[in-house]
This record gives C-alpha cells, sequence and structure tokens, in this order.
C-alpha cells in the first residue's frame, strides 16, 4: 500500500422520503484506517446490494438499527486482507465480512470467516452461497415447506432469493412457478427450470396466473407485494403457507396504498382457509439451519441443480445508483458493486 492512497467512503446525507436520490449520498475520501490488536485491515473487493437496506436509510423502527446520517452505509463484503493483527488470519485471505460502502475497513478477526476460491467464486459467499441464498433455503424449506407435487410460487424470481426458492422448491420435487419483470427475465427463469415463468408486467397477468395454477397455490414466498399479492391471494389454497421475505413493492412509499381496506379480506382468507401467514428475518434461522445450507447448496452448485446469476457494477461511486434502481426491479440476479480488484480471478 502507497503512502498516498485513500479509503473512499460512501455516506449516507440524509434520509430519504419516499424513492431515495442521488442527493441522499455523498462519497469523501479519509485516510485509511489502522488496525488494533486482534483486528484486520480489508480491502474490499465486492459490497453486496441488497433490498434491506432502504429500510436501513430510515429512522423508523425496524428489526436493525438505521443507518446513521453522516456515515458510511453499511453491507456484507467481500475482501482481502490487508494487515493483520490476529493469527487466524494473514495479509492475502480473503473473507466474508460486514461493513461500510468503503474501500478499506477494519474488523475484528473474530467476526470474519475466510473463503475458499478453490471451493467457489469468492462472489458468491455474497450471493447463492451466502444470505440471499440462505433466506431462500431457511424461508421456504422452514416455513413454506413444500411437498413433492405441490405448487410453490415465488415473486421475484430473477433475483437473488426467488430464484434459489424456485430451484430449491423443484430440487425438493414441487411445481415452482416464477414471476419476474420483463420478458428476459421471464426467458431466464425457464432456462433455469421453472415449471411456468410470468411476466407481471403483462396486462393479462392475474388471468395468467389463473391459468398456470390450475390446482391453485400451496406455497407463496413473497418478495414483492403490490398488484402481484392481489392476484396471488384468491388462488392459495387450503392450508397454503406464505412466508414474507420482502415487500419491495412498498419500500419507497410515505403512505398507505390509495383505496378501501383490504385487511378484512386478507384476515377472512386466513381465517376460512387456514393460512399460515409468517413474516421472517434469515438471521432467526441462523443456527438452526446454517450449517445444513452451506453443505446442501454447495453440493448443489457443484452438480448444477442450483444456478446462479450475478449483475456486477463497477466502481464505488456508483453504489447510489445501482442500489435505487435495484429498488425499481432494474438489477437482473444479484447485485454487487466491484469495489477493488479480485485477487482470486
Amino acid at each position: 500500500m502507497t503512502d498516498t492512497a485513500q479509503n473512499t467512503r460512501v455516506l449516507l446525507a440524509s434520509r430519504p422520503h419516499g424513492e431515495p436520490t442521488s442527493d441522499n449520498f455523498t462519497i469523501e475520501s479519509v485516510e485509511i484506517p489502522t488496525p488494533d490488536e486482534g483486528e484486520v485491515l480489508l480491502r474490499t473487493i465486492y459490497l453486496s446490494l441488497d433490498p434491506y437496506m432502504r429500510g436501513r436509510m430510515s429512522d423508523a423502527k425496524s428489526y436493525a438499527a438505521p443507518f446513521e446520517v453522516g456515515e458510511p452505509m453499511q453491507g456484507g463484503i467481500v475482501a482481502e486482507v490487508v494487515e493483520s493483527n490476529d493469527d487466524s488470519l494473514r495479509p492475502g485471505d480473503v473473507v466474508l465480512a460486514y461493513g461500510g460502502w468503503q474501500s478499506y475497513g477494519v474488523a475484528s478477526a473474530r467476526h470474519v470467516r475466510k473463503l475458499d476460491p478453490e471451493q467457489a467464486p469468492v462472489s458468491t459467499a455474497l450471493g447463492v452461497l451466502g444470505m440471499p441464498g440462505f433466506t431462500a433455503y431457511a424461508g421456504l424449506l422452514e416455513i413454506g415447506r413444500p411437498q413433492p407435487g405441490e405448487t410453490v410460487v415465488v415473486a421475484a424470481a430473477a433475483g437473488p432469493v426467488g430464484s434459489a426458492v424456485g430451484q430449491i422448491a423443484r430440487i425438493k420435487g414441487a411445481r415452482a412457478v416464477g414471476i419476474a419483470g420483463g420478458a428476459a427475465k421471464v426467458a431466464w427463469l425457464e432456462e433455469l427450470g421453472f415449471d411456468v415463468a410470468l411476466d407481471h408486467r403483462s396486462p393479462t397477468f392475474a388471468a395468467d396466473l389463473k391459468a398456470a395454477v390450475p390446482d391453485g397455490i400451496d406455497v407463496y414466498f413473497e418478495n414483492v407485494g403490490g398488484h402481484v399479492w392481489d392476484a396471488v391471494l384468491p388462488r392459495l389454497n387450503t392450508y397454503a403457507r406464505v412466508p414474507v421475505c420482502g415487500l419491495v413493492a412498498h419500500y419507497n412509499e410515505t403512505e398507505p396504498p390509495a383505496g378501501p381496506d383490504r385487511s378484512v379480506r386478507l384476515m377472512t382468507a386466513i381465517l376460512t382457509k387456514g393460512l399460515t401467514v409468517r413474516g421472517f428475518i434469515q438471521t432467526g434461522f441462523v443456527k438452526t439451519h446454517q450449517a445444513a445450507f452451506q453443505a446442501d447448496a454447495a453440493g448443489w452448485l457443484r452438480d448444477g441443480s442450483l444456478r446462479h446469476r450475478e449483475d456486477v457494477v463497477e466502481g464505488l461511486e456508483n453504489a447510489p445508483e445501482a442500489l435505487i434502481g435495484l429498488l425499481k426491479g432494474k438489477n437482473f440476479g444479484k447485485l454487487l458493486v466491484k469495489v477493488g480488484a479480485d485477487p482470486t480471478r
């Protein structure tokens, strides 16, 4: 590292009202931090962008603390160890960590996980073998519990969570119906082996969904909300299970949706059909499902039964615009920002 090297950071400049804009972010250069005893200095290679980040840009009470105005945005990263003050890691090791939107950062060695580039590309630790893949695995298998022959429907199916949900459902013997936005994403779902792939932008979407699930829906993995949920609700079977992972269609809303209160309709369906509707955060399943996920997902990745796609944006300075686009469904696959050179490729 040269004496002139600087640490580029992307800060939350202000809290958005509605859709985030570039004005909600600012970029600065500061000195590279120095690790203390038991810490490592990390050079960021890949930064993960995920829908949950929108919620943490607000100060509303939630399951995680909000990002602080004037401080770096936060996210999962894959990084190279530059300096180490811990015997368990050495310079050149590549690790999975949680850190700031920045080119360099310091982390406790106890809070990072060393990656093996020989087992899988290190970027997969942020996608199919990381938090999104685990979210799909735990939510589908613990809450959805698909049985052979049942119909599983998943929204945002071309995303890193949704694509894994559909493929795991197929691995478990269920029928997978994926919902995505646009012809290219629908074609990719068909390539992945989904039994049916639907475009929610089609003017005939509700009718298309009805035709695709002649025996109803047994499991609906919710990532979106909005008009997709409106089309799904009437098709849910008795005792259907609905893991609620996300509601990206509503993340930028500042007021409740216009129109009549629909809660009575929902509660009536829950009562009369015996539905299980359960929200979840993947961290709640780490102790019970993480080890099984790592073993299963790695095996499925090796044998080709679990495939994935990455959407890589070059340059940390482009992270804000990429996150804004993610919330509008512009990404195609797991969205990553390549911050620095990948020494494993």
